[in-house]
């Protein structure tokens, strides 16, 4: 049986436009007058999923989902070449939250993120701890250099012939192969050749579902098969990190402390080679008022269902505290 609560359809939804050129998709689930709570999708660049809504007790929440810039529903979409991404940075994506909250007529709200998106939760709650009535976060990231360096150098020794074909994807040049990974497809998901951008997206995500088909060998998410999909995350993820996500190195650690008074709960496979546990250790060191719970056969995916349960019972939990 599913730990998530049953499937449920948005009673509200749009796009709200950023004053920029964007047009950032939301929607809303639950209980129109119950506890806001809001949802980070990870990637960057995945878009929001339908199964975050289950993550909640629908009678006990309103449930706020959103696309971040560029991905998923929102406009215009980073598959399409000639979209600037410019202006999509953290910084962007911090403020197109608060104008959410504005917008909804939302005091504070419970933030819910996983992988990049926990990253997000604690960049936005660090900013405006004043609107934020707890935490819970998955697959722990902060996204340092050191974590990036490690999503695509670091783990070649765990996957040594998915690295190869990561590797040998791009093209020698006057002076031999480039060895940052991330500067490399960057160029290529930008190259004016659509079928350059296409590959490389595709090459990209052949190395990232190394260690997901490792920890869950049922498959990929449905959505890895759609090139725009494809062409969409792997463009913003490779512009968020050539850029190390617009944040000083080891920040959002070193800020812990504006998280003050704020409730949370870090949730952490042991078997999460994408997310290692240390970042999740060294956080909860940091934030005195969170909880790490280690879980022992968990890995980086929410659809395991140990990981699944764990936050489904930690917004149980947050469900009846009282409001900020």
């Amino acid at each position: 049986m599913s730990p998530l609560y049953p499937e449920i359809e948005p009673y509200d939804q749009g796009l709200l436009d950023t004053g920029d050129g964007n047009l950032i998709y939301w929607e809303a689930c639950g209980n129109p007058a119950g506890r806001p709570a809001l949802v980070l999708h990870g990637g960057p660049g995945s878009g929001c999923s339908a199964a975050a809504r289950r993550q909640f007790d629908p009678d006990a929440y309103r449930i706020i989902l959103f696309d971040q810039r560029n991905c998923g529903r929102s406009l215009p979409g980073a598959a399409d070449s000639e979209t600037d991404l410019a202006l999509n940075t953290t910084w962007h994506l911090v403020t197109d939250i608060e104008r959410l909250r504005t917008y909804l007529g939302i005091d504070s709200w419970l933030l819910l993120g996983n992988s990049w998106g926990s990253t997000l939760a604690l960049a936005y709650a660090e900013t405006h701890p004043e609107r934020v009535a707890a935490i819970v976060i998955a697959g722990v990231t902060t996204t340092r250099r050191s974590e990036i360096d490690w999503l695509y150098r670091g783990m070649a020794p765990l996957f040594p012939e998915e690295w190869h074909r990561f590797r040998e994807a791009i093209p020698l040049d006057d002076r031999g192969r480039e060895d940052d990974m991330v500067a490399a497809y960057y160029r290529l998901l930008n190259d004016p050749d659509p079928e350059t951008r296409l590959k490389a997206a595709r090459d990209w995500h052949a190395w990232e579902a190394a260690p997901i088909l490792l920890a869950d060998p049922a498959g990929l998410p449905s959505r890895w098969s759609d090139p725009a999909f494809l062409l969409t995350r792997a463009r913003i993820i490779t512009h968020y990190f050539v850029h190390g996500a617009w944040l000083e190195e080891g920040a959002l650690l070193k800020n812990a402390g504006r998280l003050a008074g704020i409730p949370g709960i870090l949730l952490q496979g042991r078997f999460d080679i994408e997310a290692p546990l240390v970042t999740a250790w060294e956080l909860a060191r940091a934030w005195p008022q969170s909880e790490l719970r280690i879980l022992p056969r968990a890995a980086h995916s929410t659809s395991n269902p140990d990981m699944s349960a764990a936050i489904v019972a930690a917004t149980d939990r947050f469900r009846d505290f009282s409001q900020k």
